[in-house]
């Protein structure tokens, strides 16, 4: 291990065994008896990982569901046991990986503060003197005397959060729990984290938002069936990750390629779909530079709403926000929407230049600050330069001309 690491993994494998549940009734024993007894075969949730982390980098993992990101930082956390390799760690670590653990749930928020602190390593006199912080931070000091069973996942969040980042860790370990909760906790979360970062702390976490990665973290690792598929500069590695499900959606063209996203809402108004189409009304994944381009939101009202607000926000591959239009500002009136329907945003010349890009698609209230429905970064599209056409630095393709004229 390098005098800088604080983490190594170096041909790490984890395996997991399964074996087949015991009889629990006579029944079940008399048909097991009759039954082929087969062992299931063990599942490789992590297959030759190598990579290090170096003391005050910020690491991200992405890929699927089920692609081992969550067991790599298990076994960063030492929770879990390689299989085969080896697994180094150096300073002391603070793991934010699930709601609710460390937590007893028949104790008090109080009385789990002392119960989580322990397990991370702090003294009691350590606690005493960062209570009032702690609870503080997790803004739950009417509820902190209530047992957490009656917590919502937001609240555990807030505690379990809060403890995690008052232990002083060389190392911080997050998974997805960051997806939890409110708007404003969440960007005060990533704000401490970011303070962090400024001090030095090591940073691994697991993220489907790839904003989130993007603006938090230097490098990346994209994890694919237990085995790592690509790592370096966190930049590089997420255009790879676009670009493969972008390739997968031009292989299987329909509507916009759909990304691991962020969804919530009231639900009054739901997105039912969203289509990329070009002039001819064809679904697709690929633009070209100075050409229509129209997004179409299908919806479908549950209920009479009055003009609900429509809007979009398009992100350049490196988390630039492009713009932003919605029909309020456009001074767009529905009146009373009731049932299915298709709203249509129409830019007669696409002025975006070759790059990928990710689209926000959203439904608001217009009397109250409230969303009914809202995917986050969830759908993929890609711009490629007009045949022939010189290539252009920036972000978008502004119509002007050059003109010149000598001095007289």
């Amino acid at each position: 291990m390098s005098e800088t690491a604080a983490i190594r993994f170096e041909n790490v494998h984890k395996r997991f065994q399964f074996t087949a549940d015991k009889p629990q009734t006579i029944l079940e024993a008399f048909l097991a008896a009759f039954r082929r007894r087969q062992s299931p075969p063990p599942l490789w949730a992590v297959r030759d990982v190598s990579f290090e982390v170096q003391r005050g980098q910020s690491l991200g993992l992405v890929g699927r569901n089920g692609s081992g990101k969550s067991t790599v930082l298990k076994l960063a956390a030492r929770i879990l046991r390689p299989s085969e390799g080896v697994v180094a760690v150096h300073g002391r670590i603070s793991a934010l990986l699930e709601l609710g653990a460390g937590f007893h749930p028949d104790l008090s928020g109080r009385e789990n503060i002392y119960l989580n602190g322990s397990v991370l390593g702090l003294s009691k006199r350590e606690l005493d003197s960062r209570f009032d912080s702690i609870v503080a931070f997790s803004e739950l000091v009417e509820f902190i005397d209530m047992p957490v069973k009656h917590y919502s996942s937001g609240m555990y969040m807030r505690l379990g959060f809060s403890v995690a980042v008052h232990v002083d860790p060389d190392i911080l370990i997050v998974d997805e729990i960051l997806a939890v909760g409110d708007y404003a906790f969440q960007t005060k979360c990533l704000e401490r984290i970011r303070a962090m970062q400024r001090q030095g702390v090591t940073i691994v976490m697991v993220s489907h938002q790839l904003q989130t990665i993007r603006n938090l973290c230097t490098h990346a690792i994209w994890m694919d069936h237990g085995q790592v598929r690509a790592q370096g500069a966190a930049g590089s590695v997420l255009e790879a990750y676009l670009d493969h499900f972008q390739a997968g959606a031009r292989a299987q063209p329909g509507a916009a390629a759909q990304m691991h996203f962020r969804r919530w809402g009231t639900g009054e108004v739901e997105i039912t779909a969203v289509r990329l189409v070009d002039e001819a009304g064809n679904s697709r994944q690929e633009f070209v530079t100075g050409q229509p381009f129209v997004v179409e939101i299908h919806y479908l009202a549950h209920q009479a709403v009055r003009d609900p607000e429509f809007g979009l926000a398009i992100f350049h591959q490196d988390g630039t926000h492009i713009l932003g239009p919605n029909t309020r500002l456009a001074g767009v009136k529905m009146g009373q929407v009731q049932g299915a329907g298709v709203v249509r945003y129409r830019l007669e010349r696409l002025p975006l230049l070759p790059a990928s890009y990710r689209l926000t698609v959203a439904i608001h209230d217009t009397q109250l600050p409230r969303a009914f429905d809202y995917h986050e970064e969830a759908y993929a599209f890609r711009v490629v330069a007009a045949a022939g056409a010189e290539k252009q630095a920036g972000l978008i393709d502004l119509p002007a001309h050059w003109h010149w004229e000598p001095a007289a």
